[in-house]
């Protein structure tokens, strides 16, 4: 290389240098300014009921995990309440399904209360009211070696879960924001047509051997469930947010949600496939977990090992298939929508009116944001 190509790239580098400071010089000035224009900005309305919302669903999320991390997750000392010694033989049927399983199980609840308490403590921070269920904790604990005889929020003993979350993001062809009245099939039919637990109820669940089994894997299918239902309310409720703050805490908090349910969707395949399905619970041989890799099932809608969404028509059917989060339409999903997908599935059962009038009005209201144009004077 010549002199002058030294003399050139030393030139280069000096002036990128500079240019380069100056970016970062105003990149930090521009942080600074829309930090104040935030501060200055404050929250709407809608944005408070939209972060009240999302408190009162972590908290119930929380409540109902860290019955499941009782019962089937590490014991240690990061959750409150444990260690109990847990439920050895829930915890040993649960880890067929994944030797991480108590692990996992663990690491989300942890999530949920994390994601509860920020969001108090967020609101606290901005005036606004933080969401307190604490005197609807009523509902009895589960009687098995393991549980803490506490008040709780949820219900895991007498479920109906839906189970269509597995064939909806296996679906090519349909969409529920572009197809709202399309039903998709269940992956576990006897899972929504009946009512069952999902932890065991006393110790007498621990035997046989395939009914304590059949309960970890209607706890492996509300996990999905669970998890499926806030991957899609954080990016609905984020088109309704004004404050950029409050919408970077949802982008930020809502792919969590994201990362669970796809664990969960990996491991429910674990309980529908050889060499643990198909299975027949011996003590109510209503609930059947089929082998969804055989016929009459089979195929992409079912096949256990497709975990990914697979691409489907998204905004209209003019554009190519994309692979996305479903549903996420402020029009046909929501809030109040959530609520009612946590009531139908037995989450609720034996609450009081003052409960579900209350998760109402924080629903309708989250529902009723609306994002606002801020116009500089």
């Amino acid at each position: 290389m010549t002199d002058g190509h030294h003399a050139d790239r030393r030139s280069f580098l000096k002036t990128g240098a500079i240019a380069g400071t100056a970016l970062v010089a105003g990149a930090t000035a521009m942080a600074q300014q829309v930090a104040a224009a935030d501060d200055d900005r404050g929250l709407t309305k809608g944005d408070i009921a939209i972060l009240r919302l999302l408190a009162a669903v972590e908290l119930i999320e929380s409540d109902l995990w860290l019955q499941y991390a009782e019962l089937g997750g590490v014991q240690d000392s990061e959750l409150p309440g444990l260690p109990t010694g847990g439920n050895t033989n829930y915890t040993t049927k649960l880890k067929l399904l994944d030797n991480d399983m108590d692990q996992y199980i663990h690491d989300n609840t942890e999530d949920e209360i994390t994601h509860a308490a920020f969001l108090n403590a967020f609101l606290v921070s901005k005036g606004a009211d933080p969401v307190d269920l604490d005197k609807f904790r009523t509902l009895p604990s589960s009687k098995a070696t393991g549980a803490n005889q506490i008040g709780r929020l949820t219900n895991l003993m007498k479920l109906t879960v839906d189970t269509s979350w597995w064939t909806r993001y296996r679906s090519r062809d349909n969409n529920p924001d572009l197809d709202p009245l399309f039903v998709f099939p269940q992956a576990v039919p006897s899972l929504f047509a009946g009512t069952f637990p999902a932890i065991p109820r006393t110790d007498a669940d621990d035997g046989p051997s395939d009914h304590i089994q059949a309960i970890a894997n209607t706890a492996a299918f509300h996990f999905g469930f669970i998890e499926q239902g806030g991957n899609s309310l954080y990016p609905t409720l984020a088109q309704r947010v004004t404050n950029p703050v409050v919408l970077r805490i949802l982008l930020s908090i809502g792919p969590t949600e994201t990362m669970h349910f796809q664990t969960w969707h990996d491991k429910a395949g674990n309980a529908v496939s050889d060499p643990l399905a198909p299975l027949t619970d011996p003590k109510n041989p209503a609930l059947v977990f089929p082998n969804l890799n055989l016929s009459p099932f089979g195929g992409e809608d079912f096949q256990t090992n497709l975990i990914m969404p697979e691409p489907c028509p998204f905004l209209s059917r003019t554009f190519p298939r994309c692979s996305i989060i479903r549903p996420t339409s402020i029009e046909t999903f929501g809030a109040q929508a959530t609520i009612k997908a946590f009531k139908d599935d037995g989450l609720f059962i034996g609450q009081s009116k003052e409960f579900f009038n209350k998760l109402h009005d924080l629903a309708k209201d989250a529902d009723e944001a609306t994002r606002k144009c801020h116009r500089e004077d």
